[in-house]
């Protein structure tokens, strides 16, 4: 199952909407067949292995890291041609929260006659989906905000300045945390402000991958509707959804259209200007699994404060800006420290003169 789960890794940059899975196939003490699902569309790790292992399935005990699928969807369902093949029996790491699968797999196998243990691993299965469990559990996808802030915790100078507070490795991890993403979101001002273009700017032998490089969605909260046709964001590669209170046709609608951008109509929401639960929950619908917030101090602190933050993903600089310089995040100040908002670190790393450090709400 170890194995199966470092096979399923290697899909982190290519499944989505899909969840990464891996598959190990063994018969007599040897592996005979393995694979994961690489991009959505395309075979599933189970097919994978038991293309690899053809004859030698038959009596072998299948790992997979997530519960077969029992329907058929862009694919046919794995569960009938693990049994088909003859696999004796299907360990599974956790069950599939898909409400189409949700049981329904292990159910067709145990009547098919094959024998299955299931749920051995289910913390390291649901840490390889975060996103894919969040959008069937909780009807949201996963949100990371990610932070570049000194050791002061500002994130640019009363001016404005910002680039570049961290050196360039921070910033060269930054694309490939963005790899992992079905989308990147960002607000309006900081899209103009900063000329942001939220892409993937790595390559797919950068990134270890095979075939193109799988582009996040760029979504752009622009309540306003401000953004221009001719912004940056417009000149790198990927879709734009743009979140506003009006999407209504006219003249800034058809020129936005005019460049593939996608507009949706948000409710408005008190203090921020558009209901980020609402957001969430269409991004959600739209089969997003995993979003990253690189924002401003105003809409990163937003997320923190609604509670709508699963992890923090902090680029730290060994560089003191100045009470005066603008805060990484603008947060409410609670009313005594016993309130205050607690994380917990997961991750401390090393990158380049800079350290990120990985963070999750404390319990």
């Amino acid at each position: 199952m170890a194995h199966a789960l470092s096979l399923a890794e290697r899909g982190r940059y290519t499944t989505s909407p899909n969840p990464r899975v891996g598959c190990v196939l063994v018969r007599d003490g040897q592996i005979v067949g393995e694979g994961f699902h690489a991009r959505a569309g395309g075979p599933h790790a189970e097919v994978h292995a038991l293309r690899q292992a053809g004859e030698r399935a038959r009596g072998a005990t299948a790992y997979v890291t997530l519960e077969p699928c029992s329907h058929v969807g862009r694919t046919p369902a794995c569960a009938p041609q693990l049994a088909e093949a003859g696999v004796a029996r299907v360990v599974t790491a956790m069950s599939d929260p898909n409400p189409l699968v949700a049981g329904r797999g292990h159910r067709l196998l145990r009547e098919a006659g094959v024998e299955v243990s299931e749920a051995i691993a289910p913390a390291a299965a649901r840490a390889l989906n975060p996103g894919f469990v969040s959008r069937m559990e909780r009807g949201r996808p996963w949100v990371t905000v990610k932070l570049a802030q000194s050791l002061d915790g500002r994130s640019a100078l009363a001016s404005g300045e910002s680039q570049w507070i961290t050196g360039a490795a921070a910033r060269r991890d930054v694309q490939f945390l963005r790899a992992r993403q079905c989308a990147v979101l960002s607000g309006i001002d900081t899209v103009l402000t900063d000329s942001a273009r939220l892409n993937v700017r790595l390559s797919a032998d950068e990134l270890g991958i095979e075939g193109e490089v799988r582009q996040p969605v760029r979504v752009v909260l622009d309540s306003g509707l401000r953004l221009p046709p001719f912004a940056a964001i417009f000149d790198a590669p990927g879709p734009i959804w743009i979140y506003t209170r009006d999407a209504t046709e006219g003249v800034q609608h058809e020129a936005l259209v005019q460049r593939e951008a996608t507009l949706i109509e948000a409710p408005s929401a008190a203090g921020l200007g558009m209901d980020l639960e609402f957001i969430l929950a269409d991004l959600a619908a739209r089969e997003v699994n995993e979003v990253l917030v690189e924002a401003g101090a105003k809409l990163a602190g937003a997320f923190v404060a609604a509670g709508l933050c699963d992890e923090l993903v902090v680029y730290q600089a060994p560089v003191l800006l100045g009470h005066q310089a603008r805060p990484a995040l603008a947060l409410p100040e609670p009313a005594g420290l016993a309130e205050a908002s607690r994380w917990e670190i997961r991750d401390e790393t090393r990158v380049g003169d800079d350290l990120r450090l990985t963070l999750r709400p404390s319990r």
